[in-house]
């Protein structure tokens, strides 16, 4: 610490440190989030810098707007990486689950988590990373499902992403995210999933993905991802924003602590499609011959 800090600017700069990683994982530009938020984009410039005078109405609404909970924003040490799903799932839990969650905790004995079935494969990373193309080729080649959750959630809900996002905002948009998992775990069918690249900002539902499925990040170069992008014509949500690359840059890497979370990563920088095809291929191969073992026991 310097001579003239004090523990509320520091408290202040880890705030805005806390601010500007949540903003990165749910993908917002300052501009974006100053337009959802109804504040200047000035004064969250000064707040990630940690010289802003926070206002706790003001820091709820920046909350609100990214779809997050105030409390994620307020620097403090969290027990564990699984911390933020434990919190989610007992703000929906039961009084019956609450209490059941609480014996455990305190001792009073413990019971066997339910195995979840095996779902399949889900490619996750941030958008232009190639999950659709590359999912697409493996369901072919594996002869499993191919699926899209974004427009598994279009077709649930008859509206395209960006009108759900109007409506009801990122945590709305969310809850349907989480609906159109289940019900697709729901049909245990064995599918190859592409997820969006910001599933990751919300706990419970990337959970989900990581317990159901063998999950492979796809990783690529910031350069890379922007070029797919364009090419595709989707700038979400870095749209008319002239530090576009500086904003991917920022989201890549507030998420890659959580992409990282996958049980296998495969690199497609410089790749061709079907060289990354191939090398997707070698990465599932241990997991086609689990199960063709588990199918040739039963």
């Amino acid at each position: 610490m310097t001579e003239n800090s004090n523990p509320e600017s520091g408290f202040l700069e880890a705030l805005g440190q806390r601010v500007r990683t949540m903003r990165a994982v749910h993908g917002m530009s300052r501009k974006v989030l100053a337009k959802v938020s109804g504040i200047s984009e000035r004064y969250i410039a000064q707040l990630e810098s940690g010289k802003g005078n926070v206002s706790i109405v003001l820091l709820r609404r920046v909350s609100n707007a990214m779809g997050a909970h105030l409390e994620d924003l307020i620097p403090a040490a969290e027990p564990s990486p699984d911390w933020a799903v434990i919190r989610d799932l007992l703000r929906k839990a039961s009084a019956g689950q609450i209490a059941q969650a609480k014996g455990v905790l305190g001792g009073q004995g413990a019971s066997q988590q339910r195995l979840k079935s095996f779902a399949g494969i889900a490619l996750i990373g941030l958008r232009g990373a190639g999950k659709s193309t590359l999912g697409k080729l493996l369901a072919k080649k594996i002869g499993w499902n191919f699926v899209e959750l974004n427009k598994e959630i279009e077709a649930q809900n008859g509206l395209s992403i960006a009108e759900i996002i109007a409506l009801y905002g990122q945590e709305g948009f969310r809850r349907l995210e989480q609906s159109a998992l289940t019900q697709l775990l729901a049909r245990k069918e064995l599918t190859v999933l592409a997820t969006g690249g910001g599933i990751v900002s919300e706990p419970v539902t990337f959970d989900l993905v990581l317990s159901s499925f063998y999950t492979i990040w796809l990783k690529a170069e910031p350069e890379e991802h922007m070029a797919r992008v364009r090419k595709q014509g989707d700038l979400r949500p870095m749209a008319d924003d002239r530090s576009a690359m500086a904003e991917l840059r920022t989201i890549l890497k507030s998420r890659e602590p959580l992409y990282a979370r996958a049980n296998a990563v495969v690199d497609t920088a410089g790749l061709s499609v079907d060289a990354a095809a191939a090398r997707l291929v070698d990465a599932v191969a241990p997991v086609l011959h689990d199960e063709a073992r588990m199918f040739a026991r039963g």
